[in-house]
């Protein structure tokens, strides 16, 4: 959803049925964009579980120091597909949290497409992008090593273990498109859920409200900014870009933002019930490693 659209259903009455079935099909073209990116994260899980040879599966997990590293590269890449991608490989054991963490710090769903639309864009760009990436390379490589000191495993959770939980009955049948499509379609019901509600209360609120929430100039601001940031849906990353284009964020408060803003990828590990622990913690991890460079980048940039 663009804020265009936003400021479109909050401006023509939300409370009118046009402006419900408005905030409906937005909702659902966002989450649309990322039907594609899960079914091939499912494909990718199925086929390693039924159809590669164990030394594939173990080139995944045996990435080892280069795995942060190449989720900051995937993560920099617009939308946030490959956030949910690695969220899905990180539920299923094939790469460890490190690496999950790099991906979503360097995740800014649309930031760089509304930046590249603005003046001076390039600059921008290049300033968010490095920014970013350094800060998704030593958070990400931190944990990965204190995950290495203290010798914790990922444990692999297999297809079947999903299968398992979904009562899809892929064991019960050979390939590997249908267990992923019966997957696909499952997660894509649950994020369209989320995308409809997160819509519904941005065009109660209204952009400008929103603004002023945001504590222009205050050093609050990066906290909350990062709190923004976790709404899964591109509204956030549109409304936190936009609003530092005007002027009301500063650099730092964007930072933390946007390394929150991994995109549907939390929800996709919320989706598993039986984690929810590890998956809070996962978010805390997130939120501090975000903030800290958000309020210094506040104060020197």
């Amino acid at each position: 959803m663009t804020l265009l659209h936003i400021h479109s259903h909050t401006e023509s009455s939300i409370h009118s049925l046009n402006g419900i079935l408005d905030v409906l099909s937005d909702a659902v073209i966002d989450t649309l964009k990322v039907l594609p990116f899960l079914f091939i994260a499912f494909l990718v899980i199925e086929f390693l579980e039924h159809k590669a040879q164990d030394k594939v599966k173990n080139l995944f997990t045996r990435a080892g120091s280069a795995g942060p590293f190449i989720g900051t590269l995937l993560g920099c890449i617009p939308q946030c597909g490959f956030s949910v991608m690695c969220a899905n490989l990180y539920s299923s054991g094939i790469i460890a949290l490190g690496t999950l963490v790099a991906v979503f710090l360097s995740t800014s769903d649309e930031a760089v497409i509304l930046l590249a639309a603005a003046h001076n864009g390039s600059q921008e760009i290049f300033k968010l992008i490095v920014t970013k990436i350094v800060i998704a390379l030593i958070f990400g490589y931190g944990i990965y090593f204190i995950e290495k000191k203290l010798h914790k495993e990922h444990h692999h959770h297999h297809s079947h273990d999903l299968c398992e939980h979904d009562h899809c009955g892929c064991d019960e049948h050979g390939g590997v498109i249908r267990p992923a499509l019966i997957h696909t379609v499952k997660v894509f019901g649950f994020l369209l859920l989320f995308t409809v509600l997160i819509d519904l209360f941005v065009a109660f609120v209204g952009t400008d409200r929103l603004s002023h929430l945001l504590l222009s100039e205050s050093v609050f601001q990066p906290f909350l900014s990062a709190l923004i940031g976790f709404i899964p849906n591109c509204a956030s990353s549109v409304l936190l870009t936009q609003l530092y284009i005007e002027g009301t964020l500063s650099f730092g408060a964007l930072i933390a933002g946007l390394c929150t803003n991994a995109g549907a990828g939390l929800l996709v590990l919320f989706r598993d019930k039986s984690k929810l622990k590890e998956n809070i913690k996962i978010v805390e991890i997130l939120y501090l490693c975000s903030i800290i460079p958000g309020i210094i980048l506040h104060f020197y940039s």
